[in-house]
């Protein structure tokens, strides 16, 4: 029986649609089609929820926060607050994190049953544009939406063993705190962990071989970023790419293509995610594939009529927000809908290492490249002259990139909590407003916030706690 019906005893059933994975993308597109009255089976062969709820988002930002624990126990004096540190148990991190994850599982599993959504447990495989083979039931569908994800990925020759050389799913349930760490990629899944495992007392080098942390950010957030880093004495390697690596009698050997070798107790693997796409029968579908991704147009919609594909899976932003939007997207297309297609660029950013990096928009570069180098203004606001920032402790800076006599069209931050900020800013590039009508909003004080209406009210002419 699910979700109230008998499908084993009704083969003729054939559904609205049918979703072949549970993650972000998928169940998104579940709950929402069957708001619109869509009659939907959700396949999962592991837990509700996929890899933000269980193996990403959600557990890697409960291990940041105990990081965050952890250094403000450290410094409680720099406060006028007699704390100590007395080091970390992981198994009591563990089961802080767990529990965050097992309250969300339950209240996601609720909301499916809810909505009268036929739940499958088990793995599917596409066995025809219309429909999914899973656990020798097939489950026919006036549409197929494509949900299965990504995994971590690594390089020819470099064997994950969960011991010494692991992926971020192994990190994340490590029962100990590695004395030291070699991390392999700089991009966000890299710094976090950096971030989360140097609170915690491991001396952390990361290795990117390209020629900034955060590759993918603006350069200058990216300085900032290397600047905090080295203050807290993360260490890293720009500029020259991963060779090989072995063990050795305590741990692993990293070398480099430029001759530099670095040792460690673990070598951590983030150097980003595939798509989990090989052997599910996309391909004998017909589904057009590039490098495992399953190729979609803007509405979401492959070259197969009948067939979707949101996610990881397509080469978006791989996020989990935008796989909730490409869910969204689809369930309402397919309800006879008008969505708007989504605007990546438009897409809020977040990296929650400490301190943390946001954004949403283009980057200086990118701007320059579309609007012509003269036709680009750019401001930078320092968290020095926001009131909140001080009392945080935090250090850090908000640079807007405007289109000249125009609109803003990126904004980017770095500093504790800028997370908290991108909302504000996703509107003001969305809705591309002009600094000038950002200026006249009143940003309550003293708040982070602030510093962005602070940043608009200087690229409009009238700083106030800024410098001219």
């Amino acid at each position: 029986m699910h979700g109230g019906r008998d499908v084993a005893k009704d083969a003729s059933t054939v559904f609205d649609l049918v979703i072949l994975g549970g993650g972000s993308g998928g169940y998104a597109a579940a709950l929402r089609g069957a708001q619109l009255g869509l009659d939907v089976a959700l396949i999962e062969k592991d837990k509700l929820g996929g890899t933000c709820l269980h193996r990403g988002c959600i557990p890697t930002k409960a291990l940041l926060h105990a990081g965050e624990l952890a250094d403000q126990a450290r410094e409680g004096a720099k406060f006028g607050v007699q704390s100590t540190f007395e080091g970390i148990d992981m198994a009591g991190v563990h089961k802080y994190k767990d529990g965050v994850v097992a309250g969300l599982h339950k209240g996601l599993q609720g909301l499916v049953a809810s909505r009268k959504i036929t739940y499958v447990e088990g793995e599917g495989r596409l066995s025809s544009p219309t429909s999914v083979d899973v656990n020798g039931q097939r489950y026919e569908g006036r549409h197929i939406l494509l949900a299965t994800g990504s995994v971590p990925k690594t390089l020819p020759g470099l064997e994950i063993d969960g011991n010494r050389i692991i992926s971020s799913d192994h990190g994340l349930v490590l029962d100990r705190v590695p004395q030291s760490a070699i991390i392999l990629g700089g991009g966000v899944i890299g710094v976090e962990f950096a971030s989360a495992w140097k609170s915690f007392g491991t001396d952390v080098t990361i290795v990117e071989g390209l020629p900034h942390l955060v590759p993918a950010e603006d350069e200058s957030s990216s300085k900032l970023l290397e600047r905090a880093f080295r203050k807290r004495g993360i260490s890293f390697s720009l500029g020259s790419f991963f060779e090989k690596a072995e063990y050795t009698d305590s741990g692993v050997k990293v070398s480099l293509a430029n001759g530099k070798e670095y040792e460690a107790e673990v070598l951590l693997v983030a150097i980003g995610r595939g798509p989990v796409s090989q052997g599910l029968g996309y391909e004998e579908a017909g589904v057009a594939m590039d490098r495992g991704f399953v190729l979609a147009d803007e509405y979401c919609r492959t070259n197969v009529p009948t067939v979707s594909a949101v996610g990881d899976l397509i080469p978006t932003l791989q996020l989990a927000h935008v796989g909730f939007a490409e869910g969204i997207l689809v369930a309402e297309r397919l309800a006879g809908l008008n969505p708007v297609p989504i605007d990546y660029n438009g897409v809020p950013r977040v990296t929650y290492c400490h301190p943390e990096v946001a954004s949403v928009g283009i980057t200086e570069q990118q701007a320059k490249e579309t609007y012509g180098a003269d036709k680009v203004v750019t401001l930078k606001y320092n968290l020095a002259g926001n009131g909140r920032s001080k009392i945080l402790n935090t250090t850090g800076e908000i640079k807007l990139v405007q289109v000249r006599d125009g609109a803003v069209v990126g904004v980017h931050m770095v500093g504790d909590r800028m997370g908290e900020q991108v909302g504000e800013a996703q509107l003001i590039y969305n809705w591309e407003a002009l600094p000038a009508e950002v200026a006249q909003l009143i940003h309550a004080h003293p708040t982070q916030s602030e510093a962005l209406g602070e940043a608009h009210l200087a690229l409009a002419g009238k700083p106030l706690h800024s410098h001219d």
